[in-house]
């Protein structure tokens, strides 16, 4: 089965990663152009169903579709590396016969740059770098500048807006696209991680229901018959839903059950983990008190070690609890409910860093958990702060503490608007 890929880029190059992307088989691909960040969030908002994954052009395309939240489909983007900066300094210094030293440079780290310029017999002046901020005017302010007062001949950008805008100022402008062997790069990344979901959707996962069985029985008197009609009901109902999942069910004992499937199944109808089943069969074991710990597993012991922890702390929140074990030794719930708790099982490593920073297993697993997720190790105080759903001034004190025991370090600035405070960028490395 071919991989739907959706292929978001700005007006000159989103036809060349489209190019490349053509020529694996593996791909069938949908391109889209933008020239504004409205643009990106709508292409995403109308295209969701249509696309396996997307890809972006560049990483500022990505960021945006990032922070926007509007994708549920996973997101990759075309790293711009050493090579791209060649091709776009050969026409510079070669056809142009210009200096390195005649240039400003926007996105690259100082380190690129310095070793291209050692290769060439050069010393390269940091100042003419601005590395990616995410106002873009100032970007364009730092290359006009430079150029204006003859301190440089043109300008070297990664940024199609930056480059319009110079144009339009009179500056000379030389636009780093990405090259073909690094749009490969970033399609093979897509497919590595289209497999590895396609193993992850095939795990073998486990239901494990506890059902208050007296629940809705005479309060002075019950038989064993209505509680042998009434388990009847109960299994009937779990075996419909059972055939939706295409699973199959176990009784463990007695109000207890247990349902094998596939983790791909299980993410479909809880919409990834978020919401209880919307079906009938389940909402009619509602009525009855049933409480859920869901878990996954290469093996069904595994699985079912993982569900029975689940469903222990389901029964702590309450009965008619969902709960799922997830990845990272995270446990999420409950399904279905607006605010989440999670619950960390930490590593022996994570143990060592709470012992040396003070802070607990669970924050650190919760920091480990959001890079995971964003795909990077760069953050801010106020990004971590959203994801952990903290105040600014205590994500900060994470980071200070992480800090002062050598796991972060700051590498940079971004201003969030021309006249804001600029924010200290951080790696963070556990």
């Amino acid at each position: 089965m071919k991989i739907r890929l959706g292929i978001i880029g700005v007006e000159d190059n989103y036809k060349l990663v489209e190019s490349v992307a053509k020529e694996n088989s593996k791909f069938i691909t949908s391109s889209f152009s933008h020239s504004t960040e409205e643009e990106i969030i709508d292409i995403l908002e109308t295209h969701q169903n249509d696309v396996d994954m997307w890809l972006f052009s560049g990483y500022i395309t990505y960021n945006t579709a990032r922070l926007s939240g509007k994708s549920t489909k996973p997101m990759f983007f075309v790293t711009l590396k050493g090579s791209c900066l060649y091709k776009a300094l050969y026409h510079a210094l070669y056809e142009d016969k210009m200096h390195i030293n005649d240039l400003s440079f926007d996105c690259f780290t100082p380190s690129q740059i310095k070793q291209i310029a050692e290769e060439l017999g050069s010393n390269f002046n940091p100042d003419y770098l601005k590395q990616y901020v995410n106002s873009f005017d100032l970007i364009v302010e730092h290359h006009f500048e430079l150029w204006k007062k003859g301190m440089t001949k043109a300008a070297v950008t990664c940024i199609w807006d930056v480059s319009n805008k110079l144009k339009k100022l009179g500056v000379p402008v030389f636009r780093v696209n990405p090259t073909k062997t690094e749009i490969e790069s970033a399609l093979n990344m897509a497919l590595l991680s289209h497999e590895m979901l396609i193993f992850k959707n095939r795990q073998i996962a486990v239901q494990l229901f506890e059902v208050a069985v007296l629940t809705g029985l005479s309060m002075d008197m019950y038989s064993s018959d209505e509680l042998y009609q009434k388990e009847i009901q109960i299994t009937q109902k779990l075996l419909n839903y059972t055939k939706k999942i295409q699973g199959s069910l176990k009784k463990a004992a007695s109000g207890r059950y247990v349902i094998f499937s596939t983790r791909g199944a299980l993410s479909k109808i809880t919409q990834d983990f978020t919401e209880v089943p919307d079906i009938a069969e389940i909402h009619r074991l509602s009525q009855l008190s049933v409480t859920c710990g869901i878990g996954f597993g290469q093996s069904v012991f595994e699985a079912e070690i993982h569900a029975g922890k689940a469903l222990i702390h389901a029964k702590e929140y309450g009965n008619g609890t969902w709960m799922v074990f997830l990845d990272k030794k995270m446990i999420k719930g409950p399904l279905g409910k607006l605010e989440k708790n999670k619950y960390f099982y930490g590593s022996k490593q994570f143990q060592t860093i709470s012992e040396l920073t003070s802070l607990s297993v669970s924050t650190i697993n919760k920091v480990d958990s959001i890079l995971e997720t964003i795909g990077k190790t760069e953050i801010t105080a106020n990004e971590l702060a959203q994801h952990m759903e903290i105040i600014p001034r205590s994500a900060r004190r994470i980071i200070v503490q992480l800090m002062k025991k050598g796991f972060a370090r700051e590498i940079a600035e971004e201003t969030p608007h021309p006249r804001g405070r600029p924010r200290k960028i951080y790696q963070i490395t556990l």
